[in-house]
């Protein structure tokens, strides 16, 4: 990963934390019900996950009661618009921005010297069935505060009442009960601690719950789409609800996308785009055997590119180059099908989210694209980074250097 790291390709916008902040870390957890960490520095995103503490934990959702019961934690105002590393709902970065744009100045006051722990509550306590996703609604976002200071300020504001009242302001006790008070937790008169809850309502949206699912709810008709084969299995046994379901390795679900206008595919148009180009290295690297050149060469090179694929066997080649070639006999009769010259999962990789879509559907759909085909290096770093990360260490490393090359200069 280090090629990453010095690209900056590598969760490079994570949040350091040490010293009093790490106490305080502690002290969300716990307030939240998970065991503590014992490192003494670490990194944060913005809900506050930290890949070295998901190490030490050996859990990656180690901020998870379960998969219907996620939360986050605020340290720092620069989480702030920072990164979801490893986001468990894919508009949990939209609901971080919905906090701090609406809490935003309270909470640069109250990380001053305290720390928020948040909860993501669907009213779900537990998921008993796949189809137990589609509960998904309005999320409300609840919010407490380490060492219920909340309760310490309005004691601390009955206390100055009491010195008010009559000549209690004689009182050495009083005098000494406001000193400890302000001494421990500050003077918290004029502080608004007050976090009212938050509400986010989901419509389509992914969730790593049973092992990755999408939930397609803004279309013709609700589509489920899982990732597991196992949890597919057990969905299509209920015959309640009335949606769609399909594992995503299916082929039948792309021919549904496209008729229920989520998805299209324009070969004349795509061929001539990056997307296009990504893909079709991607595809010959696949065949390239110990080259004599780098393999970032082959791939930038036009004449080292056509002098590599003439090396490959026939087979090989026409599965590289089937889009152009399917095109070029297509000029000349229509008799020709897509399906018996491109191969299946090219063809599939070169689908795009239908162009009427809002951008929040665009970016869910290429998701899901990525998912069903990934094929495209830059699309796959965009949409689904612990898949990249995952594939990279199996690449050759002179391709891992195309593929920074191609996400560094967004081509």
């Amino acid at each position: 990963m280090q090629k990453l790291k010095d690209a900056n390709l590598y969760r490079s916008e994570l949040i350091p934390v040490s010293g009093k902040l790490v106490e305080r870390y502690n002290k969300c957890l716990k307030t939240l019900g998970f065991t503590q960490t014992k490192l003494k520095s670490f990194y944060i995103d913005g809900v506050g996950w930290s890949p070295e503490v998901a190490e030490e934990k050996k859990d990656m959702q180690y901020l998870n009661h379960g998969d219907a019961n996620p939360h986050g934690i605020i340290i720092s105002p620069l989480q702030k618009g920072k990164p979801v590393y490893l986001p468990f709902h894919s508009f949990d970065r939209e609901m971080m921005q919905h906090v701090f744009r609406t809490h935003g100045q309270k909470i640069n006051d109250i990380t001053r010297d305290s720390a928020i722990c948040i909860d993501f509550d669907q009213d779900i306590d537990v998921f008993y069935e796949p189809l137990d996703i589609l509960k998904y609604d309005d999320v409300s976002i609840t919010f407490r505060l380490i060492d219920n200071l909340e309760d310490i300020q309005k004691k601390q504001l009955k206390l100055i009442d009491k010195f008010k009242t009559g000549n209690n302001f004689i009182d050495e006790s009083i005098h000494q009960e406001l000193l400890e008070s302000a001494n421990t937790c500050g003077d918290l008169r004029d502080r608004d601690l007050s976090l009212h809850p938050l509400h986010f309502t989901t419509g389509s949206f992914f969730s790593r719950a049973f092992d990755g699912v999408y939930v397609l709810r803004d279309f013709i008709k609700p589509i489920v789409v899982f990732e597991s084969k196992d949890v597919y299995k057990e969905a299509i046994k209920d015959t309640i609800h009335d949606v769609l379901l399909y594992h995503i390795s299916q082929p039948e679900l792309v021919d549904k996308l496209k008729d229920h206008i989520i998805i299209e595919c324009n070969l004349e148009s795509i061929v001539r785009t990056p997307n296009y180009d990504r893909i079709k290295k991607f595809e010959l690297n696949q065949f390239l055997k110990k080259t004599q050149h780098p393999v970032k060469d082959i791939l930038n090179d036009k004449v080292l590119f056509k002098s590599y694929l003439n090396k490959i066997n026939i087979k090989e080649r026409k599965q590289v180059m089937g889009v152009e070639l399917y095109l070029e006999k297509l000029e000349r009769s229509n008799a020709h099908k897509v399906e018996d010259m491109v191969e299946q999962s090219l063809y599939f990789a070169l689908h795009q989210p239908h162009s009427s879509l809002s951008a929040e559907h665009r970016d869910l759909i290429h998701k899901l694209l990525i998912n069903i085909a990934p094929k495209d290096v830059l699309f796959l770093y965009w949409y689904d980074k612990e898949q990249f990360y995952n594939s990279y260490d199996t690449w050759d490393d002179s391709f891992r250097d195309w593929v920074i090359e191609r996400i560094s200069n967004n081509i």
